[in-house]
C-alpha cells in the first residue's frame, strides 16, 4: 500500500496576540490517500482555513507532525519548504490574484520562473499552453484578465496550479465569486483533473459546493469533528444539463406568452 500524499498527526497551531493565545487548531489528525477528492467545512473560526495553510505550507504547525509524500515538512527550511511548494502542490483562491496587465499564457507561465533547475522559455510556453488547453481557455492565450468573465479568470488561476503537474491541489473557497452556472463548471472542472488522478483537498462553506467532492471533513473548534464519505456526488455535467434544460423550457414558455 502506497504512502498517503498527505498525513497530519496531532497537529496543533497558537497564535498569541499580546497576552491572548488562540489555538486555531487542537491536535487535528487527518490522512489523504491519492487521488482523492476531499471537502474541509466548517464555521468561521474553525480552524479550516488554519489547516489549509498548514497543508500548503504555508504556516508551521507549533506542535505535531506533517508529513507530504512522507516526508516531514518541519525538517525543511525556508528555501526547501518553497521549492516544495512549487513542485509539489498548486494552489487556487477564492480572489483569482492574477496580474492584471499580463496575458493568461504570462499569468500561468508565473510558477515557472521558481523552479529549479530553471525551465526554458519555449518550455514555459508550450507547458502553459498545455495547462490552458486543459483548462478549456486554448484559444485565449492572448486575453488580459479584464478581457474574460469571472469563470475564465478562475480557469487560468487553475491552469497556473497545474503547470507544474502537482501532485495536490489545494482549493480554498475556489467558488466563493463566481454564480451559480459557473460554480458548477469550475466544480466539474475539479471533478475532471481529479479524475485524471490529481489529489483535490478544497475549503468551503457551502454545503451544496461540499456536495461535489468524494469525502467531507467537518471541522469545530479546531478539531475534526466529522470524517465522512460522500458515496455519490453530485456531477458537475448532470446538474449542467439540468441547468440546460430547466433554462430552455423557460425561454420556450415565455415565447407562447400572448403579448
Amino acid at each position: 500500500m502506497s504512502e498517503p500524499v498527505i498525513a497530519l498527526r496531532d497537529i496543533t497551531k497558537v497564535y498569541v496576540t499580546g497576552e491572548v493565545e488562540v489555538r486555531a487548531v487542537a491536535g487535528a489528525s487527518l490522512t489523504v490517500d491519492r487521488g482523492e477528492f476531499l471537502t474541509i467545512m466548517g464555521a468561521s473560526g474553525s480552524g479550516k482555513s488554519t489547516m489549509m495553510n498548514i497543508l500548503g505550507c504555508l504556516d508551521r504547525p507549533t506542535a505535531g507532525q506533517y508529513l507530504l509524500d512522507d516526508v516531514d515538512v518541519a525538517e525543511l527550511n525556508r528555501k526547501q519548504l518553497a521549492q516544495l511548494r512549487n513542485r509539489k502542490i498548486g494552489f487556487v483562491f477564492q480572489s483569482f490574484n492574477l496580474l492584471a496587465r499580463t496575458t493568461a499564457m504570462e499569468n500561468v507561465e508565473l510558477p515557472l520562473y521558481y523552479s529549479e533547475p530553471a525551465v526554458g522559455l519555449r518550455e514555459r510556453h508550450r507547458r502553459a499552453r498545455e495547462a490552458l488547453e486543459k483548462v478549456g481557455l486554448g484559444s485565449r492565450l492572448t486575453h488580459r484578465p479584464s478581457q474574460l468573465s469571472g469563470g475564465q479568470q478562475q480557469r487560468i488561476a487553475i491552469a497556473r496550479a497545474l503547470v507544474n503537474n502537482p501532485d495536490l491541489l489545494l482549493a480554498d473557497e475556489p467558488t466563493g465569486n463566481l454564480d451559480t452556472r459557473t460554480s458548477i463548471e469550475i466544480m466539474g472542472l475539479f471533478q475532471a483533473l481529479n479524475d485524471s488522478g490529481i489529489t483535490v483537498v478544497m475549503v468551503t462553506h457551502e454545503l451544496d459546493i461540499a456536495a461535489y467532492c468524494k469525502r467531507i471533513v467537518i471541522m469545530r473548534d479546531g478539531r475534526v469533528l466529522e470524517d465522512r464519505a460522500n458515496p455519490k456526488p453530485n456531477r458537475a455535467d448532470e446538474l449542467r444539463a439540468k441547468l440546460d434544460r430547466e433554462e430552455g423550457a423557460a425561454k420556450i414558455g415565455q415565447k407562447q406568452e400572448p403579448h
